[in-house]
């Protein structure tokens, strides 16, 4: 029967919840192209509200988090609901947040979800309804998964193959969702270094990558890789920051929004805010890159590491406080318990 270290794994498992929303709500107000952000704003360094011309989150005030982390809460209820990471809680899931958010007339749902979604309201097999989700949604709101499994990759991964499934059970979405929860639970060890959690994103990529259907993109593995590169590069942040923008991407494209999250975890050295910072303002699909890093880093620097000042707007705001997200932490801690001492 394993040992736990109670508070360590709190202030994990609350960094990686904190981080994903951190991340989700410093990315918010970020631009498509990083010339439009840094003509706007030249360099977001804190919480800020969205433009009044944004495409997809006009309207929204400063520390707002958006369908990246309430999808990421809302699987992490059905989660603790189930006592597990089971195809009735992940169906269960998305379908209520979808309700939650009014999804059919929503500007921000994915297209995979909101197909996926569809299918499953029309009653079909959720077994099936995931087959054509290839887009970023399955890895933006895998962090639970990863959280419940400290020091256990290898089960992180067969957990976001289910978690998957009903909206994106093609291979490069499984894979990107594999690679998220392999890293997160190996960042939630003790003195582990961002290279080891790069390292078991790769391992999970590999092991996602042949679950689900067949379907074109490249490798998750090869763009983290790529990307990590790019990171340890010579050159200013903004160079190497335009060079993953550029070579790596963030389109709603799985590969590319991985990758690049894994690049800015790297370049910030696992520092939660440097993390948002640099997702942000490497513009494109800013608040789910953001959401992805800094949920890899706040698991790894824990809780304590993300600045109280934000965590004290994140808890302000009525979206963010309506999750209850200290509760989720706890619900998460005593699933991990439990199934220790069972």
């Amino acid at each position: 029967m394993p040992s736990y270290d109670i508070p360590h794994l709190k202030n994990k498992i609350l960094g990686g919840l904190y981080g994903q929303a951190l991340g989700d709500a410093f990315g918010m107000p970020a631009y498509f192209h990083p010339d439009q952000t840094a003509a706007v704003y030249g360099w977001i360094d804190t919480f800020l509200p969205a433009p009044d011309d944004h495409a997809v989150h006009a309207g929204l005030p400063a520390g707002r988090i958006t369908d990246d982390s309430e999808q990421a809460f809302s699987m992490a209820q059905a989660y603790i609901k189930h006592g597990g990471v089971t195809l009735e809680a992940a169906v269960e899931a998305i379908v209520t947040w979808y309700d939650r958010v009014d999804g059919d007339n929503s500007p921000y749902v994915g297209p995979s979800t909101k197909r996926g979604v569809g299918a499953l309201k029309n009653g079909d097999d959720p077994t099936t309804t995931g087959l054509w989700g290839d887009t970023n949604g399955a890895p933006m709101r895998i962090s639970p998964v990863g959280l419940l499994h400290p020091n256990d990759p290898v089960g992180a991964v067969a957990d976001a193959v289910i978690a998957s499934t009903p909206t994106h059970f093609t291979r490069p979405a499984v894979a990107g969702a594999s690679a998220v929860a392999a890293a997160i639970a190996v960042a939630m060890g003790e003195g582990v270094s961002i290279d080891a959690v790069v390292a078991g994103g790769i391992l999970g990529a590999r092991l996602g990558e042949k679950q689900g259907r067949q379907w074109l993109g490249p490798s998750n593995a090869s763009r983290i890789e790529m990307a990590v590169a790019i990171a340890k590069s010579p050159g200013s942040v903004k160079q190497r920051l335009r060079r993953i923008y550029d070579e790596i991407g963030t389109s709603l494209s799985v590969p590319e929004t991985v990758g690049s999250a894994f690049g800015c975890v790297v370049m910030a050295e696992g520092d939660p805010l440097k993390t948002a910072e640099y997702a942000t303002n490497l513009s494109g699909d800013a608040d789910t890159v953001a959401a992805i890093a800094c949920a890899i880093s706040g698991a790894w620097a824990g809780f304590e590491a993300i600045p109280s000042n934000l965590v004290d707007q994140l808890n302000a705001d009525e979206i963010f406080a309506d999750y209850g997200v200290p509760a989720i932490a706890d619900g998460l801690l005593n699933m991990i318990v439990a199934r220790g001492e069972g």
